[in-house]
């Protein structure tokens, strides 16, 4: 059977607020066939998110150049927990009305100054009225309605606190913990203003996995015409050892994207794609809105 993906790149993403490298930073793992025609790795520490992007862009249009169809993964999550968009009163689909939502209100500057815990503010206040579900901040960004420190436990009626693949994932934090350590909230608000961007600047010839390829087995006819599919990764899914001095971080996305590789080389990346048979209940709910994370089963 033949690969589905001819590169794979993975994104270990950060919400720093200042230019930044090394550790707990942006690091881009790019997997991809060299002159001999076999895969070979590189990763990127851009210092800023702004970088990054334009690193992810060039890498992307000279993959493009090769005819490769690339495998995208970011470390953050693509969507949100069920029923956040009618929350905010948002219209359309609500995966695409949040990151819509997010592209317009997320102020992230070149030096990564970024506006995130007032945004999560604001989305409480719609939301609640009050400092939740979003929460963690240094002192001198909480608000009325955004708190230093968990405010409350969630109860019935609240908002989920995990989505269905983070709670199959196991050990996956909730994406309203905006700050400490784990916290996954500020990659999100961050990142998903990037992934539209990259959608509007390629079109149908980008896909963001599941939402508009469908939870299921993919085939390559199912992506004829597509160049990229953007998928949600978690790389603490991969026993990722350092080699060679490597950083812990550049060692996550060069195993991540190994693992992709050998899975799609056996023919068994394409049904990873599609839910296992405990989740196909949820198939609504992570098409419209939640998103999935590609290896969890």
């Amino acid at each position: 059977m033949s690969r589905l993906f001819d590169a794979y790149v993975m994104v270990d993403w950060s919400a720093a607020s200042r230019p930044v490298t090394g550790p707990d930073s942006i690091w881009i793992g790019v997997l991809k066939k060299n002159v001999r025609l076999q895969l070979g790795f590189e990763a990127h520490n851009p210092a800023t998110r702004a970088e990054a992007l334009g690193l992810i862009e060039k890498t992307l249009a000279d993959l493009a150049r090769r005819g490769d169809r690339v495998l995208l993964g970011f470390d953050f999550p693509l969507g949100f927990p069920r029923g956040t968009a009618s929350a905010l009163k948002l219209q359309g689909d609500p995966w695409s009305a949040m990151f819509a939502f997010l592209a317009n209100e997320v102020r992230d500057k070149p030096d990564n100054t970024n506006n995130r815990f007032q945004v999560a503010a604001k989305m409480n206040r719609l939301m609640t009225g009050e400092a939740f579900p979003f929460w963690g901040a240094p002192a001198k960004d909480a608000q009325t309605t955004l708190a230093v420190k968990r405010p409350r436990d969630h109860g019935e009626g609240d908002l989920p606190e995990l989505r269905v693949a983070d709670a199959a994932a196991k050990g996956a934090s909730p994406i309203w913990k905006l700050y400490y350590q784990g916290s996954v909230g500020g990659q999100a608000l961050t990142g998903m203003p990037i992934v539209k961007r990259l959608k509007d600047a390629h079109g149908d010839a980008l896909k963001v996995w599941p939402f508009e390829t469908g939870w299921k087995t993919l085939s390559p006819s199912d992506l004829e015409g597509v160049q990229v599919v953007v998928c949600e990764i978690y790389p603490s899914l991969f026993n990722a050892k350092p080699v060679g001095g490597e950083p812990k971080d550049a060692a996550q996305v060069r195993v991540t994207a190994e693992a992709f590789a050998g899975l799609d080389e056996k023919g068994r990346l394409a049904p990873a794609f599609g839910p296992s048979k405990a989740h196909e209940a949820h198939d609504a709910v992570v098409t419209r809105e939640e998103g999935w994370i590609l290896g969890v089963a």
